[in-house]
């Protein structure tokens, strides 16, 4: 639950992001698809949550092979302006 970052949210996001990346490359999966993880009924806000799977998963992916094809999934037109948003800048 967003609760202001007053309980390390943001690590805990991040986190989740990292585990499931690290999970995929030992498994040996080529590909993983995200929701917007926590932006939904845990209140997390959609463009900090998209600022920060962008970077975890591009820091993943530079220093590993696998997983080859990440997939953001947008369920709403929020989320996705909030993922183009956090990709434009970190581009």
């Amino acid at each position: 639950m967003w609760q202001g970052d007053e309980k390390g949210e943001d690590e805990l996001l991040a986190s989740c992001y990292r585990k499931s990346l690290e999970l995929a490359r030992k498994y040996s999966i080529k590909t993983i698809a995200f929701p917007a993880i926590s932006t939904g009924a845990y209140g997390f806000p959609p463009v900090r949550a998209a600022g920060i799977a962008i970077y975890q998963i591009r820091e993943f992916l530079q220093k590993n092979e696998l997983p080859e094809t990440v997939f953001l999934v947008c369920y709403n037109k929020e989320t996705c302006k909030s993922i183009k948003k956090a990709l434009e800048g970190s581009l």
